[in-house]
């Protein structure tokens, strides 16, 4: 190997991130609180992770479930009080556990103050924190441009008592954040600091390459979708913002960055994260790898493609090495459950094992979604009574407008929803998963009775145990953290196999993606016989040699001294 690496903390740490709503009640009225957070800190220590990312857990009216935020500077009363979230930050820091806030500063809530005083007043200087237009003549009633939300509809919203339009690339209760005006970045900038003074360790940047728009506000090209989105996404003043919050708070502070983006390649990544003079973020998340069995959303499903997932991996593992670092993860608040996507639910422990195996020995830093490690699936809903989702709502009426039927509608809409993710974690079999002792504010996965944390607890071959020491081996192996990286057999359609190298240490990785047998020699260099065999999901596998023949979503990781 001979690409340097820069070591730090971030580049070898695991995080485990919290959706709060759905994590765990601690106060029983059937809402996830950081009382429940707390009660469960040891449990999280036990995982083998060194960070908690939290989704918002600021003051919101919920109309997408926090990411709609109305005040930074306070704790939502869903989830408790500003005092509780500093114990839980001082009882995390004492387990050597960090916090990352979710900052969503592309958009508030449209119950914001700031909104709120600048709708209510257009000479108020809040009015100029937003994006408010007068509408097209003749007549002033047409939109300021053709742009289309990404949630529902128009991006322009109306109204009559100020007779302007304002933007809302996502719902109509998140209207846009002008960027683009000074004291709003001030704003962004004290809001960070206001966190980091109360100890948070960092921040995930929500959509953060949409927060500069174009000046002007062209109309967009009209394709099917997203119309407009070449006009607000990854424009370079986004960098510039980036600059200014990073030098002038985040260095300062020593503080770690995540941001997400939609539509991200490695080469438009680098732009961001490359180490060096000018880089403004630490990571990033993209969606590449999640794209292998839909088309630029979940929702437009098609056959899971293994050669399409590995080739977005592979992409981002040979692009980051030696100049950037990569965010590695396969579930969050806003996909269905990994298992049901590129595993098997009839395999659900061994296809688990086999997906966790396969993204965690990779090179970046590994983030595992609550309930994930207990292999937590999908849900089924009879109706569309049983969702909650902005986004779900909207694309039902998108799919309609297409003529699709609501029965066509619904098993999409089952297989596709973030709320798949958002069922409350199963931590016991007890009523409610253990969840809560009141009625939870959305349906428990009926599964729970079977899939939990104590049945997987007591269970020396669970899921669970098989996450701990895969992150307590990622740990202690700069093998793993450090190494370069190499795909073989890039051709298969159901094999998943590459090395890691470093330091004259080796490391291989077998992933079946089928639950057929598949022959496999082991690549030209490698001698099974004098690996140590680290990790697999299935009890006393063998080798014919350098042959092996895979059982259902097996896995193997070999070690080479």
């Amino acid at each position: 190997m001979s690409t340097p690496i820069n070591k730090t903390w971030y580049k070898e740490m695991s995080v485990y991130q919290i959706w709060p709503r759905s994590f765990c009640d601690g106060n029983g009225d059937g809402i996830g609180d950081l009382e429940g957070v707390i009660s469960k800190l040891d449990y999280i220590k036990s995982l083998n992770v060194d960070a908690i990312w939290f989704s918002p857990l600021y003051t919101s009216p919920n109309a997408d479930y926090g990411y709609d935020i109305a005040d930074y500077r306070n704790i939502s009363e869903d989830y408790g009080t500003l005092e509780q979230f500093k114990t839980l930050v001082d009882e995390a820091h004492r387990r050597g556990i960090k916090i990352i806030m979710d900052l969503v500063v592309n958009h508030t809530s449209d119950e914001h103050e700031w909104f709120k005083q600048g709708r209510a007043d257009k000479n108020s200087p809040y009015h100029d924190y937003y994006y408010w237009r007068k509408g097209k003549k003749p007549g002033g009633k047409k939109p300021p441009n053709n742009w289309k939300s990404l949630f529902e509809g128009g991006a322009w919203e109306y109204d009559a008592d100020l007779d302007e339009y304002y933007l809302h690339i996502f719902a109509k209760k998140q209207p846009d954040l002008n960027m683009s005006n000074p004291a709003v970045r001030e704003e962004v900038k004290n809001i960070m600091r206001f966190w980091l003074d109360l100890g948070v360790d960092g921040f995930r940047e929500d959509v953060i390459t949409y927060i500069a728009k174009r000046e002007g506000l062209p109309n967009g090209f009209p394709i099917p979708a997203a119309v407009g989105m070449e006009h607000y996404s990854g424009l370079p003043k986004v960098h510039d913002y980036l600059t200014e919050f990073r030098k002038e708070v985040l260095e300062p502070y020593g503080a770690f960055t995540v941001g997400e983006a939609p539509m991200m390649t490695p080469k438009k990544a680098k732009k961001y994260i490359e180490e060096g003079g000018n880089q403004v973020l630490d990571l990033m998340f993209h969606f590449q790898h999640m794209g292998a069995d839909c088309i630029f959303t979940d929702w437009i499903v098609t056959p899971f493609s293994l050669k399409r997932m590995k080739k977005a991996f592979s992409r981002w593992q040979r692009g980051m090495y030696g100049t950037a670092w990569n965010a590695l993860y396969l579930e969050n608040h806003d996909h269905p459950r990994i298992i049901n996507r590129y595993g098997d639910p009839l395999y659900r422990v061994e296809s688990g094992k086999m997906l966790a195996a396969m993204y965690i020995c990779q090179c970046g830093t590994p983030f595992v979604y609550q309930g994930q490690e207990i292999g937590m699936l999908n849900t089924e809903r009879g109706s569309f009574d049983d969702f909650k989702d902005v986004m779900a709502h909207n694309m039902r009426k998108t799919f309609r407008s297409f003529g699709f039927s609501e029965k066509r509608i619904l098993s999409i809409a089952n297989k596709a929803t973030r709320e798949n993710a958002r069922t409350p974690v199963q931590w016991s079999a007890a009523k409610n998963a253990g969840f809560t002792a009141g009625a939870p504010w959305v349906g428990v996965n009926p599964n729970y009775t079977e899939i939990n944390v104590e049945a997987a607890e007591n269970d020396a071959d669970s899921l669970l145990h098989f996450y701990r020491a895969l992150l307590k081996f990622r740990k202690e192996n700069e093998l793993v953290i450090y190494g370069d990286y190499k795909e073989h057999f890039k051709s298969s359609r159901n094999l998943y196999v590459y090395e890691r190298n470093y330091k004259g240490r080796r490391l291989l990785v077998i992933c079946s993606f089928t639950d057929k047998p598949v022959k496999l020699t082991a690549p030209k260099g490698f001698d099974l016989q004098k690996g140590e065999l680290v990790f697999q999901n299935y009890k006393d596998v063998t080798a014919q040699g350098n042959t092996i023949v895979t059982k259902p979503y097996e896995t193997r990781v070999y070690l080479f001294n």
